[in-house]
């Protein structure tokens, strides 16, 4: 028998380790993003337009083909926090984008 602490767990009803429900919890507050093609997104990767996006208030239109780096991911299933030259604060939706 481990020295854990034993946790109640309301949504099952059960007592478990308080290591297993935390894993449980983290698993359920994670967000799979994927590309326009279906690929998973993470923290750093870079991708690649699929489409002219017009950028609302910067007056600019990103060209497809495009290439943005070291994307974040938001917690939306749908949107990516990145940088681009002269855009500050840029979310792209990621229906638009591939993986590079």
């Amino acid at each position: 028998m481990s020295d854990e602490d034993y946790v109640y767990d309301q949504e099952s009803g059960e007592w478990m380790p308080a290591s297993q429900l935390a894993d449980r919890t983290a698993a359920r507050t994670t967000v799979e993003v994927r590309d326009a093609v279906g690929n998973i997104l993470t923290d750093g990767d870079q991708v690649t337009l699929i489409k002219d996006l017009n950028v609302k208030g910067a007056g600019q239109t990103l060209k497809r083909g495009t290439v943005i780096k070291s994307i974040r991911l938001t917690g939306d299933e749908q949107e990516i926090d990145c940088r681009y030259e002269g855009i500050k604060g840029l979310v792209l939706r990621a229906e638009f984008v591939r993986k590079r």
